[in-house]
């Protein structure tokens, strides 16, 4: 009898995602007392004090499992973006409906195009299943090549994924170039529109709003996980059509997101306001930012995100920064990962936490060997 192997190629050959050390490691690593972590895109705001009230409130019923299909949290969403609840789904955040729109939708000889550089999270799900995937490379300008992405679509291409802002670059797509792309887009071909950082970028005048076209093949994901700052809650949502909806609500987990990111959502989805303070610190520490990373020689990117992205001169020059910088206890992120080997990602931090970072970056340029922005 032949042997058939317990892990799938596909499985086996698969890099698994690797979040950066814990501020806790780094702690016992440098022997540091304080440690700032600027890598994961956090809010800096963290979530609205009525968030934390209502997770304290429900700590009396997480003994019994949540009703996410029909909850509050649904309804509202629903209510507050003008749709029907049956055009939603919630999940235990947008990676978990990414995972369920490809178990839902993917056959085993359907392709997926993507572009490189972008979200590490669906390229790990897609190539777990196993499917070819085609990623376009970036425009010069480190933005999607929809155009580019277009050309590769054929019988067999059945999901595109397209992150709006973009992780890691913060670069986007127009409403033009949207519309220009979705015209070259079959029916039978879905989209996903992913737009976990749309509220730092919504006031943008040309930015594309998937919400405003309800394109049938589009599938909008959305996040808790930034803006409102609950990322450790898990809590993300896609808005689509009603059957798209219907058959990922066929292959998602049944009990999820939890009793406490339920709650936690319908309390900061309710406190508009703080979300708002946060999204006005964001855009004013990211100019200052920018402003201190030029002044030290450096070409940081235009992000539409709380976060930039700034290339370095070499993959060595920027590996040796980042190790500079966290023993001193500055976490950034260096996105080798992404295919982007000589670049780092830093995200917009508090007003003291942005200081603390260019103060740091500067100390590190003026007394490190090697180093060159």
């Amino acid at each position: 009898m032949t042997r058939r192997p317990l892990v799938p190629d596909a499985v086996a050959r698969l890099r698994p995602y690797e979040p950066g050390r814990t501020e806790q490691e780094i702690r016992e690593a440098y022997g540091l007392s304080q440690v700032i972590k600027l890598a994961s895109n956090e809010s800096a705001l963290g979530p609205s004090p009525a968030v934390e009230a209502a997770v304290q409130n429900s700590l009396k019923n997480v003994h019994r499992y949540p009703s996410a299909g029909q909850s509050k949290l649904r309804a509202m969403l629903a209510e507050h973006f003008r749709v029907k609840p049956e055009n939603l789904v919630l999940g235990s955040g947008s990676e978990s409906i990414m995972a369920c729109i490809i178990r839902a939708f993917l056959l085993d000889d359907d392709e997926a195009i993507t572009s490189d550089n972008t979200f590490i999270g669906f390229n790990v799900l897609i190539a777990s299943r196993g499917v070819l995937t085609h990623r376009v490379p970036m425009t010069p300008d480190y933005r999607f090549d929809l155009q580019g992405i277009a050309d590769r679509i054929n019988e067999r291409t059945k999901i595109i994924y397209v992150a709006n802002p973009n992780n890691p670059t913060g670069t986007y797509i127009t409403a033009n170039e949207f519309t220009r792309f979705m015209e070259r887009v079959p029916e039978h071909v879905l989209v996903i529109w992913d737009e976990a950082y749309f509220e730092y970028a919504q006031d943008l005048p040309d930015l594309p709003d998937s919400m405003r076209y309800r394109l049938d093949n589009v599938i909008t994901l959305r996040t808790f996980s930034k803006a409102y700052g609950m990322a450790g809650f898990r809590l993300g949502y896609g808005l689509a059509h009603e059957n798209l909806i219907r058959h990922i609500r066929k292959v998602r987990l049944p009990f999820e997101p939890s009793v406490l990111a339920l709650e936690g959502g319908v309390a900061a989805l309710e406190d508009q306001e703080h979300m708002r303070r946060g999204l006005a610190m964001n855009q004013t520490e990211k100019v200052r930012v920018m402003q201190g990373l030029r002044e030290l020689g450096f070409e940081p990117v235009r992000s539409a995100g709380n976060f930039l992205m700034v290339p370095c001169d070499t993959a060595n020059a920027m590996e040796l920064l980042l190790e500079q910088m966290v023993q001193r206890g500055i976490i950034v992120r260096g996105l080798k990962a992404f295919g982007l080997p000589n670049a780092f990602r830093v995200t917009i931090g508090t007003p003291n936490e942005n200081t603390a970072f260019l103060n740091t970056l500067s100390e590190v340029l003026s007394t490190t060997d090697g180093l060159g922005s």
